[in-house]
């Protein structure tokens, strides 16, 4: 899919704040309410929007240990993976998965309240699949997180 400078201009100001009026967006692109709000159902109904969310502070939910554990297969197998997929799914902390290239097979991101729960959610990890290493970090400080995408406008050729 291709995006010109418009439909950048409007995915940014999206991804940034989901509660932005249409008639504010639109007048922002230099766009009709009535165009806008087409270019943003096509791209919800193309999967480029995935979903329209609030971020909440975890802080407030007591939620105030973030850890990273990288995790080494014991096997490079579909029946392993889907095993494993499965068992992560069912883990509430577990907020973020991604398979890697490297040393590790996958990082998951990891939200619990403190050392405790982490340590409930590694035994329950560890019980449920077999691993070949888990190694975790913990984050000390959230310096700079976002959820928005470095979108640039398409370069002149």
């Amino acid at each position: 899919m291709t995006f010109d400078r418009i439909d950048l201009k409007i995915l940014d100001i999206l991804q940034r704040d989901a509660t932005v009026p249409v008639a504010r967006i639109a007048e922002q692109v230099g766009l009709s309410q009535t165009p806008c709000w087409k270019r943003i159902r096509k791209h919800e109904e193309a999967g480029v929007i995935r979903a329209r969310v609030a971020l909440l502070n975890p802080d407030a939910f007591g939620l105030s240990l973030t850890a990273f554990v990288m995790v080494e297969a014991v096997e490079h197998t579909a029946d392993w993976r889907a095993s494993f997929l499965a068992a992560v799914e069912a883990l509430e902390p577990v907020r973020d998965v991604y398979r890697l290239a490297g040393a590790y097979d996958f990082l998951l991101r990891v939200v619990v309240p403190d050392m405790a729960s982490f340590d409930r959610f590694y035994e329950s990890l560890t019980a449920t699949v077999r691993l070949r290493s888990v190694n975790s970090v913990f984050a000390l400080e959230a310096v700079r997180t976002t959820t928005s995408l470095p979108l640039s406008e398409p370069q002149a050729g």
